[in-house]
């Protein structure tokens, strides 16, 4: 049995698209919200092959171990912290963290850019905007086509956020599916009825409370915008964040919204586009943080260590 694992974002949905157009296969997925990563464990033991995109490889260690030792071969791609890749004939690796780069970056060239559009469209989702546009132009796109995959891509991974999948509009897995029919993404805009609709007016909705937010904390180095513990706070957290990135690139930001607990916080930080580095390292810090170098997140920040998170992300970039 072959199990395909994917972050429920724009890069690994997309990782995963360009692979299956690539080598249809009979598979089983697994997958879940953006900030559910420790997804190699729901693979039983039993897999004959598992292939995995865009989730680290650091917390999956233990899972891809066993997974390994009991005979699965494993192809893993992937752009976050790694720590220790293991070296056996059953894994293959294809592991890049460079800030510039995307799991759906390294899935397009591994294809040899066969589906080009759809891997502009994630590198937009993943706030790889320059890298994006640059492709964009050497394809020959033109500003409305490349508009469109801006947009794609900055609605599937804001489908992604959410403290679990009841806030999603589509979960990610159906996503996928809804997908699959357009290898040309452009055809989306051809049928009212496409994923695309439904996430391009669930976005809308929900960016209308954006216009009324004020900072937490505001310096020469770092802004903190706090969101309430409210579902369109939680959706709208990831791509909101990249927007604060884009519009004052000299300065890092972190995005906190609280969780439905209301003991602790989820935090998306964003390193300067001027200085893509570090966001991993900040986040760390923190028991349930990880991510990579431009950007990274804490799944559960407790209230009483939001002044130590406020600090240590200033401090960082001082």
């Amino acid at each position: 049995m072959h199990y395909d694992v994917f972050n429920g974002d724009a890069d690994g949905i997309i990782a995963l698209l360009q692979l299956r157009w690539n080598e249809p296969k009979a598979n089983t997925l697994v997958t879940g919200g953006k900030r559910d990563i420790k997804l190699l464990k729901q693979v039983p033991q039993s897999a004959t092959s598992v292939t995995v995109l865009d989730i680290s490889l650091e917390k999956n260690a233990e899972p891809l171990a066993s997974l390994l030792s009991s005979g699965a071969s494993v192809f893993y791609c992937d752009h976050h912290r790694s720590g220790v890749i293991p070296q056996h004939d059953k894994c293959e690796t294809l592991i890049d963290v460079s800030p510039e780069i995307c799991t759906s970056l390294l899935i397009n060239r591994y294809l040899g850019e066969q589906y080009i559009c759809w891997a502009i469209a994630a590198a937009f989702g993943d706030n790889l905007h320059s890298v994006a546009n640059t492709m964009a132009e050497a394809n020959g796109l033109d500003e409305e086509q490349t508009a469109f995959l801006c947009e794609l891509g900055t609605l599937i991974n804001y489908n992604g956020y959410g403290s679990c999948l009841e806030d999603l509009h589509i979960a990610p897995a159906d996503l996928y599916h809804q997908l699959q029919p357009y290898q040309n993404p452009f055809e989306l805009l051809n049928n009212p009825e496409s994923p695309y609709f439904r996430l391009k007016s669930g976005y809308e909705n929900d960016y209308r409370h954006v216009d009324d937010l004020q900072p937490y904390a505001d310096t020469e180095f770092s802004t903190v915008f706090m969101l309430p513990a409210s579902i369109w706070a939680r959706r709208v957290s990831g791509v909101f964040g990249n927007e604060l990135a884009n519009r004052n690139p000299s300065k890092a930001h972190a995005v906190l919204t609280m969780n439905p607990s209301k003991t602790d916080y989820t935090v998306s930080v964003r390193a300067p586009l001027s200085n893509r580095t570090g966001a991993d390292e900040i986040c760390c810090q923190f028991p349930t943080g990880g991510g990579r170098k431009a950007a990274a997140g804490i799944n559960a920040l407790p209230v009483e260590q939001l002044d130590v998170f406020v600090e240590t992300l200033n401090n960082f970039y001082q």
